[in-house]
């Protein structure tokens, strides 16, 4: 893709302005489970396609492919958004993890720093909170999050907390759309981020979707992220090949109706695929 139509593609994505007045492109490029060798190679064809948006983790273990991307694209630091999450085994240090985060990305700041699951079971996640808190008022972060809290998290979370959360990065797709926990997420101000956005394919044989492809001319996985920018969410799918890339960043130009949204949203059937974060308790390291 040409530097002018990667602009045009960068330019299409609408931008959300979250709760501290950053903005954060809607639409983004995620890296979970791209294997480390890979990771520079997709990144880079990402940037290419037009994202100004990846999200990573340390937990990936391919931050330094996505830091190697990024200083090969040319692209100002500024004109990229980059996210990246705090390790559950690493909560009882956060600076140290963050630091090193930021050594494999290449980077002076992060757009925004997660932490990347509760852990409740380890009861460290509202000290945690303070240090990034910490990090954020000395400028070395943009925006601070969290991902995967359920309302007893955020509850819990919010009791102490100076700085209300920017994010809450969650698995949510058309047949698990978590609405009780967005809502209240929203309610305090918290922007909701889908991972998983496409239920890993597994919500795109939906004969609802390809009713609706079929009228907009686009594909099924089109109209579910058109359906999570039409609905309010960041949505952040992942892929390697840069066919799918170039058609994932193109459902920014698709705007279903309300009553197309209502029946995407009618879609639900409570199908969680990953972890429940009320019990999950892995280190990640």
């Amino acid at each position: 893709m040409t530097d002018s139509r990667a602009a045009e593609a960068a330019a299409a994505v609408p931008a959300l302005t979250l709760n501290n007045g950053v903005t954060i492109p809607q639409l983004g490029f995620g890296v979970f489970q791209v294997p480390p060798e890979e990771t520079r190679v997709a990144v880079g064809q990402a940037l290419e396609a037009g994202y100004r948006h990846i999200d990573t983790a340390a937990a990936y273990r391919n931050e330094e492919g996505v830091g190697a991307a990024i200083a090969q694209s040319g692209l100002a630091r500024e004109d990229i958004f980059i996210t990246t999450k705090l390790r559950n085994g690493e909560q009882g240090s956060p600076r140290a993890a963050f630091e090193a985060s930021r050594k494999a990305l290449g980077i002076d700041w992060v757009d925004l720093y997660l932490i990347h699951w509760p852990v409740p079971s380890q009861g460290l996640f509202t000290q945690a909170w303070k240090e990034l808190e910490s990090l954020y008022a000395q400028g070395l972060v943009r925006a601070i999050g969290v991902s995967n809290f359920l309302p007893p998290h955020l509850d819990e979370l919010l009791a102490g907390a100076n700085v209300v959360p920017a994010v809450n990065q969650i698995e949510l797709h058309p047949s698990f759309q978590q609405g009780a926990l967005a809502q209240k997420s929203r309610g305090h101000g918290i922007a909701v981020e889908a991972y998983s956005p496409l239920g890993q394919g597994q919500d795109l044989e939906s004969g609802v979707l390809a009713e609706l492809a079929q009228a907009h001319g686009a594909t099924p996985a089109q109209v579910v992220l058109a359906w999570h920018l039409g609905t309010g969410n960041i949505v952040i799918p992942k892929t390697v090949s840069p066919e799918r890339m170039a058609e994932n960043l193109a459902a920014a130009g698709i705007k279903l109706s309300d009553a197309e949204l209502e029946l995407v949203s009618g879609l639900e059937a409570g199908h969680r695929i990953g972890a429940d974060p009320a019990v999950a308790a892995f280190t990640q390291l």
